[in-house]
């Protein structure tokens, strides 16, 4: 307990000073708070009774540190601020994008995770053979390319010249689908966004995997499970594959945070409604409150997810001293 305690202060320090950007930085431009957060545009449209609900939300007819303190119980009401363009707070504005996002990251984590431990392990059992080259040579040109620019492609191949896929979004409009037929429906516009994200990201975990695997099958154990006779299957899975399954588990979680943020790009090339898309938007029209909130959420999830593989580290391996 002694060795993390002194990370989660870090984390909680850290979380501490971008709430404080995130209060102060709209405050220290020059003019109206009010104005620096919602803009000239909004100002014009806004009534009056508008303004001074927000004025009296924000307190900013108060000296700052109460406006400070009346932000952070905001904040733990839930409380992220008001969306003009939207016409609502911007907790269920970003509640009504948050479940997209979450789908399409959730799939292509563990997908991507699975199909780069698979190949890395066909590659690294057939280490300099026709299929491990192949791969290594096609994945290794893949991780060249950013996430939006595969999905562009992905984009023009199947969806603007095949025409197999939805061109965006993510069910079909005014298709009135139920059941099993809007799961398919959903499942078919999720194609393309979620390859994007697979193919791009299964490659680290490819070349974790491969690298572990080819020192792996130099080990006593694995020698000893082919004199017995196993199948080539059992000892590159069973034996193998479950010895190289920690380090790939651990990069997984590495790669989390890399991949929402991957999301939120493909999820703009694709018009896919999650958080990508509304932050977009939001900057598209000048709706600060929602940027802001959007970006505090990413934040924090980030710092929870970091937080959470360095106990998990922990526990996999004692002899880690994060006190240093």
């Amino acid at each position: 307990m002694l060795i993390w305690r002194p990370n989660v202060v870090n984390y909680i320090v850290a979380f501490f000073i971008i709430l404080t950007l995130n209060f102060f930085l709209p405050r220290l431009m020059p003019g109206d708070p009010l104005q620096a957060i919602y803009g000239d545009d909004a100002l014009i449209a806004m009534t009056p009774e508008l303004k001074l609900e927000l004025i009296q939300r924000f307190a900013l007819d108060k000296p700052l540190g109460e406006q400070f303190v009346a932000y952070l119980r905001a904040l733990f009401r839930g409380d992220l601020g008001y969306s003009y363009y939207y016409h609502a707070p911007v907790v269920s504005v970003v509640l009504g994008y948050l479940p997209w996002t979450l789908l399409l990251s959730g799939l292509a984590l563990v997908l991507s995770t699975l199909t780069g431990f698979i190949l890395g392990v066909e590659a690294g059992f057939r280490r300099g053979q026709g299929l491990d080259k192949l791969l290594l040579t096609t994945l290794m040109l893949v991780n060249g390319f950013p996430d939006f620019f595969v999905g562009i492609l992905f984009l023009l191949l199947f969806s603007v010249v095949w025409g197999l896929f939805p061109l965006g979004g993510s069910l079909t409009p005014y298709a009135s689908l139920k059941g099993f037929d809007l799961v398919l429906d959903i499942l078919h516009h999720l194609v393309l966004p979620l390859l994007t994200l697979v193919v791009v990201r299964c490659v680290n975990i490819f070349l974790l995997t491969r690298s572990s695997m080819v020192t792996t099958l130099g080990a006593g154990f694995i020698l000893t499970a082919r004199a017995k006779g196993c199948k080539d299957i059992r000892v590159r899975y069973h034996h193998a594959g479950r010895h190289s399954l920690l380090p790939v588990v651990t990069a997984a979680g590495l790669h989390l945070t890399h991949l929402i943020t991957g999301t939120l790009f493909v999820e703009v090339v694709f018009s896919y409604p999650g958080l990508g898309t509304l932050l977009y938007n939001a900057l598209m029209v000048r709706d600060y409150p929602v940027i802001q909130g959007v970006l505090l959420i990413l934040t924090a999830a980030v710092l929870i997810i970091n937080l959470m593989l360095d106990l998990l580290y922990l526990k996999l391996d004692p002899r880690i001293n994060y006190a240093r």
